[in-house]
């Protein structure tokens, strides 16, 4: 028996994990702590937790602790894993995929444009995970786990390009999956934004779900609302109307670049749900109008590039950092707006 128990909600488009928290009652008896998160989480295989515990996923009374602890009365667990499978058919599909690097743990791919991460409503087919299905299947060392469920631990929007991280066991999951909720990986961006930022900065406001549409995400100035969320910026190259910024992310919330920028006056270029697909700044002339349409006509969604990933390997324990460049469209449309600069 429990006192407490409270998944955590997760809301983030970029992080698939979710986080237990149980506080141990105080007529316990002592148990394995394997057969206690077993018994109070029915949907949860003994080797997932056994897979978290060896990663350091399970956490009691503030340090990590293996499967055979025994956990005892008034005991504060914690225990972070991987979303689990939707009650959904996958299918495999022979999708080309842009392979960064791979090897029996997990595939870093550059996701093109266009292209939904995984199966969700509205979009059955044609998803980053129907190509994985695929492309695992033909793999030697493919598992039934791997083929079942590729490993997903983030994700990025539909029109958002860049590199993106898949666990290929559940070791690499669990492990992977705790990096990002501790934070320690590293991922910067590019996105062209409306307005000229004039410096560097940091935006630290807390995000969720918008009370009057719950399709988009706003900022919350009360703490006590949405969700944590902090992203650094900087100035890469000004053209006036518009700016080209890096963005490196300590959290990982839905649409987080995207509302942050918008919440300081400068949407992305061509964000269709935050009012970036329309001319914010700029002349009122034909020939400038065109320019825009132009440019929008060129990337099918906002200007946002997942240019770098880094994580530590789940195996060799190595730091390793992946770089990609940006796709042609968004590279012409900087071209198009130096052009322009000059022009004018």
């Amino acid at each position: 028996m429990i006192n407490e128990e409270f998944p955590l909600e997760q809301d983030q488009e970029e992080e698939l994990f979710e986080h237990y928290k149980f506080i141990v009652d105080k007529g316990q008896e002592m148990v394995r702590i394997d057969k206690y998160l077993l018994d109070r989480m029915p949907n949860t295989s003994r080797s997932k937790i056994q897979s978290a515990a060896k990663n350091g996923n399970i956490v009691v009374n503030g340090g990590k602790v293996k499967q055979n602890y025994k956990a005892k009365p008034s005991d504060e667990i914690s225990i972070v894993l991987p979303y689990p499978v939707r009650e959904l058919e996958l299918i495999a599909e022979n999708i080309p995929l842009d392979i960064v690097y791979e090897d029996d743990n997990l595939i870093v791919v550059n996701k093109p444009a266009n292209m939904v991460v995984h199966p969700g409503y509205g979009n059955y087919r044609g998803t980053l995970v129907n190509a994985l299905i695929y492309h695992i299947d033909q793999l030697p060392i493919a598992s039934s786990i791997a083929k079942m469920r590729p490993g997903l631990v983030h994700r990025i929007d539909k029109h958002t390009t860049g590199t993106l991280v898949i666990a290929k066991n559940d070791d690499a999951l669990a492990n992977l999956a705790k990096q990002f909720y501790d934070r320690s990986t590293d991922r910067k961006y590019i996105a062209l934004v409306w307005g000229d930022v004039t410096e560097d900065g940091t935006i630290n406001v807390n995000v969720g779900r918008s009370l009057k549409n719950r399709k988009v995400m706003t900022v919350f100035q009360d703490e006590s609302e949405g969700k944590h969320a902090i992203t650094h910026y900087k100035v890469l190259q000004r053209f006036g109307y518009v700016t080209l910024i890096e963005c490196k992310l300590e959290t990982g919330r839905t649409h987080q670049i995207r509302i942050h920028m918008k919440s300081i006056g400068h949407p992305l270029f061509n964000d269709m749900e935050y009012g970036g697909n329309s001319i914010l700044k700029g002349t009122t002339s034909a020939s400038y109008n065109k320019f825009i349409e132009n440019c929008f006509a060129l990337i099918p969604g906002q200007a946002l590039h997942a240019k770098s990933l880094g994580f530590t390997h789940p195996q060799t324990k190595k730091w390793m950092e992946f770089e990609v460049d940006l796709p042609l469209g968004f590279q012409t449309v900087i071209n198009k707006w130096n052009t322009y600069t000059e022009a004018r």
